[in-house]
């Protein structure tokens, strides 16, 4: 079998099992919380969520930071004209890089979590 198609039953598979519902509720999610501190709560993705983050939706993100870094230097003259250049470097390089390198793989909450 040629890599390509091994790389496309791959990510087909991966696909296919994170399309599948979780089985779970935020009440289960809490109870994980070993630390003891409210403030942190720790989840505990299944291997398929992790296999489709890694594989799927780290790249997109990677590349997403990469776009918004671009789109944000092509479009600082006008946000700086318009005063919003802390709003458009966060929702173009900071949001899609916390997703991306601080989220932990398969998690979809990132870091700490405030009540």
């Amino acid at each position: 079998m040629s890599p390509l198609r091994s790389l496309a039953l791959v990510l087909a598979l991966t696909t296919g099992l994170s399309t599948l519902p979780a089985h779970g509720s935020h009440a289960e999610v809490e109870q994980s919380n070993v630390s003891g501190d409210p403030l942190y709560s720790v989840e505990a993705p299944p291997a398929y969520a992790m296999m489709g983050d890694l594989l799927i939706a780290r790249p997109l993100l990677i590349a997403g930071t990469i776009i918004g870094a671009a789109a944000f230097v092509i479009s600082l003259p006008f946000t700086a004209l318009g005063g919003n250049v802390k709003e458009a470097g966060q929702a173009l390089v900071v949001d899609p890089g916390r997703e991306a390198f601080v989220r932990c793989l398969g998690c979809t909450t990132s870091g700490y979590r405030q009540d």
